[in-house]
């Protein structure tokens, strides 16, 4: 018996609000956890960095296994790995020890429980003409819980003390494993959507997509989308105390950033049932590069970083429908968590380096307005390599036998 897309859309919400939401508090733990450890910045912004890029490598692995066997199998033991980097976190005997929790187990983790796997499982569940929305839908629940957890790590680090509120998150991962039932996708395999790689191998279309040039394309894009993410969410914090403004600034701007961010990524999933998504990934980047322009070349205030966490919140996630829902236009859904896995490759790429180069900057320079600026350049040439893409389907002929 298979669950139906109502089912599917709860439980992929659920478990992207607590994957994505624990991770989105990792931020503020940079302080806190180098001051105790007697490290620089640049020993928690690697470990946060090496984590995006396992996360990465991993991605189109547990694709692979999500689209054959259910993502919801994926989803259970990559769930036991992200509490237990988590444990470590909590407890680290040294930065290589803390590097290894937070870098590899929970990296490993991400990839068993965060978008690709879940918006596969998604496109697979709903209807073509709903799909874009349905992501979108699924989108918001990483949204919410981007704004919920933030509050809720800040309390836990305030009353537990960050090693106590690194245990507490551990305990909320293990909530993810029930609400992966649905996503077991039983019964689901033989009545996929029609596409160009459907019925054929994961290294036929893997082939066929590197030799795409819009998915190479879409790569570029979400590579700077990495690049913007991680280094705003893990130094976003530390950059407002530099400015005088207390940790509760840093969380409330996070926090907002995944509230606002449930209604960009619901518009951003309808529209891209409605308009082109290559198109709207372009105007997207367009803005990013505004918002960060006029936020970090002004002087920051308490209010203008409100004004810029909300800002940035409908630009967010809202790529991750509208990226993720090309790739399905052009190449259907069967092999969708293993393609989506390998464009995310790109994405945590840029994350590594986004996360990674905003520690080094400050570490050598003091400051963190060379990495701002690369963050502006990057956007505007994130907007330029989308609007070549086309949503067209692979042509079945094209695609490798």
């Amino acid at each position: 018996m298979r669950s139906g897309p109502v089912a599917v859309l709860v439980g992929g919400a659920v478990i992207l609000a607590i994957s994505l939401g624990l991770r989105h508090a990792f931020g503020l733990f940079l302080q806190p956890v180098s001051m105790a450890g007697g490290w620089g910045r640049e020993v928690f912004a690697f470990a946060i960095a090496l984590q995006n890029l396992v996360w990465g490598i991993a991605q189109p692995f547990a694709g692979v296994l999500a689209d054959r066997f259910g993502a919801g199998k994926v989803i259970v033991a990559g769930t036991f790995l992200y509490a237990a980097g988590l444990l470590v976190m909590a407890w680290p005997e040294g930065p290589t020890v803390f590097i290894l929790g937070a870098g590899v187990l929970v990296g490993i983790g991400l990839s068993g429980t965060t978008y690709p796997l879940v918006l596969g499982a998604v496109s697979r569940a709903a209807a073509p003409e709903r799909r874009s929305l349905a992501m979108g839908i699924v989108m918001g629940g990483a949204a919410f819980g981007q704004f919920i957890m933030l509050p809720a790590a800040l309390y836990g680090i305030d009353f537990l003390g960050w090693s106590g509120a690194l245990v507490a998150m551990a305990l909320i991962a293990a909530i993810m494993v029930p609400f992966a039932m649905p996503l077991f996708e039983r019964g689901r395999r033989s009545d996929l959507a029609s596409g160009a790689t459907q019925g054929i191998s994961a290294k036929h279309a893997i082939r066929a997509a590197l030799g795409h040039r819009g998915f190479r394309l879409l790569a570029l894009g979400f590579f700077v989308c990495g690049f913007q993410v991680v280094f705003i969410a893990t130094h976003l914090p530390a950059f407002l105390s530099d400015q005088g403004l207390s940790a509760e600034v840093g969380s409330t701007v996070l926090a907002l950033i995944g509230l606002v961010n449930i209604a960009g990524t619901y518009y951003a999933g309808l529209w891209g049932g409605r308009m082109s998504k290559p198109r709207l990934l372009a105007g997207l980047y367009l803005l990013r590069a505004v918002v960060i322009a006029d936020f970090a070349l002004a002087p920051v205030s308490e209010w203008s970083a409100y004004l810029a966490g909300a800002a940035l919140g409908l630009l967010w996630l809202s790529t991750v429908p509208l990226t993720n829902g090309t790739i399905a236009a052009i190449f259907g859904v069967t092999n969708m968590s293993m393609l989506g896995g390998v464009v995310f490759l790109a994405h945590q790429v840029g994350g590594f380096l986004g996360g990674w180069v905003g520690g080094m900057v400050y570490d050598r320079l003091g400051s963190y307005d060379f990495a701002w600026a690369l963050a502006i350049g990057l956007s505007l040439f994130a907007a330029l390599v989308n609007l070549p893409v086309r949503e067209e389907p692979l042509d079945a002929a094209r695609a490798p036998a």
